[in-house]
C-alpha cells in the first residue's frame, strides 16, 4: 500500500461477495485496489478507526434533465456543466443527459452541447427521450414536436451528438420502428420504450424485435396505460420482458412519481437485476420551488414537485422530478422497504451493465474505477469520490 493511498471504512454495499459488515476499501489512484472486510487488513499497515459510515459504489442515473436551475434540453454549456456537478456531488458519479422532444433545430443544437460534456467527462453520454413518441401520452413532452420515426433525422442528430448518444426512448407504436432500431444498433445505442399507448401485443412484439440486445422501459407506469386485467397494455408486457431477463426497467421511486407498494411490488417480481433506478430530475432538483423550463415546455415546481404550467391553474402533468438519485435510492429503502442492497444493485450494477461498463464502474472492486459514495446511515453523503478524488460540494 502507497503513502497516497486512500482508506475507506464503513458497511460496504457493493463488494463483489456482497454486503461486508466491517470492510475497507483501498483506493491509490483512480483505481479501487482491494476490498476487504477490516479483521483482514493488519498485514496492510494501520486501517481508519471503525465508523458507522455506508460505502456504495458511485450510482449511475440513465435518466436525467438537469439540476440545480440548469436543464440539459435548454442549457448552454456551462449551465449543463452546473447540472452535472449538482448531481455528481450527491452520489451520481455517472449519469446521462437526457434531452426531451424539440424541433430538430434544438436538438441537433443541444446534443452538440452535450457531446462537449462527454467528452470532457461530465456526462457518461446523452439520452434522447422523443421525439418519435405518442402524443397521446405525451406527459410533459411538448405534443408539437413528438413526430412519426425519422431514421434520417435519428442519423443526424446522432452525427451532431458526435456519437455520444448512448440511450433512446421511442414509442413501440411509432412508424419505421424497425428502421430505428437498426440505426441504434448500428450505433451501439440502448433502446428504450416508453411514452406510449401501445397495447402489450404490439409491446411484446417490439420487445422480440429488439431480442438479443440492451432493452430498457423508460419510467414503467409513468406515460403509458396503467395495467388493467383485461387491457394489461405495455405494463404487463415491460414486467414480463423484465421477469424473463430481457428487458431492465426504469422505476423513479421519489414519491412522487409511483406509490411505494409499486416500486417494492416490481422488485419483488422482477429482481433489481432487471431495475434502474431513475431520478429523471429537471432543472429545479436541488433548489427551490418556482418557474422553470423543460425544453419548450414552461413547468412549475410547488413544495418539491414539478408540473407543467397551465394557463387556468388547474394541476399540470408531472413534469420530472427533483430528487438526485440517492434520495430515490433512500426513498426505496426506507419507505419501498427494498433491502439497500437490492436498492443499489438497481442504481449501480445495473445501469453499468446497460451502458457496457461492466468491470469498470458499478461496483466496489479491485480494478473498478474509484467512484464511491460514503454516506451515513440516513444515506445522505458524507463525502464522494469520482476517480479517486474527492468531487468539490460534497456534504460533510
Amino acid at each position: 500500500m502507497s503513502a497516497a493511498a486512500i482508506l475507506l471504512r464503513g458497511r460496504i454495499i457493493g463488494a463483489p461477495d456482497g454486503e461486508i459488515a466491517d470492510g475497507v476499501v483501498e483506493i491509490e489512484g483512480e483505481r479501487i485496489t482491494r476490498v476487504r472486510d477490516a479483521r483482514d487488513y493488519p498485514d496492510a499497515g494501520p486501517v481508519p478507526a471503525p465508523t458507522d459510515s455506508i460505502i456504495l459504489p458511485g450510482l449511475i442515473d440513465l435518466h436525467c434533465h438537469g439540476g440545480a436551475g440548469a436543464g440539459f434540453p435548454n442549457a448552454d454549456a456551462a449551465g449543463a456543466r452546473i447540472a452535472a456537478a449538482h448531481h455528481r456531488a450527491h452520489g451520481s458519479t455517472g449519469l446521462l443527459g437526457s434531452l426531451v422532444s424539440a424541433p430538430p433545430a434544438d436538438l441537433l443544437r443541444q446534443a452538440s452541447v452535450l457531446a462537449d460534456l462527454v467528452e470532457d467527462g461530465d456526462l457518461l453520454g446523452v439520452h434522447l427521450e422523443g421525439p418519435f413518441l405518442n402524443s397521446v401520452r405525451c406527459g410533459a413532452q411538448d405534443p408539437a414536436s413528438i413526430i412519426p420515426g425519422d431514421p434520417r433525422l435519428l442519423e443526424r442528430i446522432c452525427d451532431a451528438a458526435r456519437d455520444t448518444v448512448r440511450s433512446m426512448t421511442l414509442a413501440p407504436e411509432t412508424p419505421r420502428f424497425g428502421e430505428l432500431l437498426t440505426v441504434l444498433r448500428e450505433r451501439g445505442i440502448l433502446s428504450s420504450l416508453g411514452h406510449t399507448d401501445a397495447d402489450a401485443a404490439t409491446t411484446s412484439a417490439r420487445i422480440a424485435d429488439a431480442a438479443g440486445g440492451r432493452l430498457t422501459a423508460t419510467h414503467l407506469f409513468n406515460a403509458m396505460p396503467p395495467l388493467h386485467h383485461r387491457a394489461p397494455g405495455p405494463v404487463a408486457a415491460c414486467l414480463a420482458a423484465a421477469g424473463r431477463g430481457d428487458m431492465v426497467v426504469e422505476l423513479i421511486a421519489d414519491g412522487v412519481h409511483l406509490a411505494a407498494e409499486t416500486v417494492r411490488m416490481v422488485f419483488d417480481t422482477v429482481g433489481a437485476d432487471q431495475i434502474a433506478l431513475v431520478s429523471d430530475a429537471m432543472a429545479a432538483a436541488g433548489i427551490s420551488d418556482g418557474a422553470y423550463r423543460l425544453g419548450p415546455l414552461d413547468v412549475t415546481v410547488s413544495r418539491g414537485v414539478a408540473r407543467l404550467t397551465t394557463g387556468d391553474g388547474s394541476e399540470g402533468a408531472i413534469a420530472g422530478g427533483t430528487a438526485s438519485l440517492l434520495d430515490v435510492v433512500r426513498y426505496t429503502v426506507f419507505e419501498a422497504g427494498v433491502d439497500l442492497g437490492e436498492a443499489v444493485v438497481s442504481a449501480t450494477r445495473t445501469p453499468a451493465r446497460m451502458l457496457g461498463l461492466e468491470g469498470e464502474r458499478g461496483a466496489l472492486a479491485p480494478g473498478c474505477r474509484a467512484d464511491v459514495v460514503v454516506t451515513g446511515a440516513d444515506l445522505r453523503p458524507r463525502r464522494v469520490l469520482v476517480a479517486g478524488a474527492d468531487v468539490a460540494g460534497w456534504v460533510r
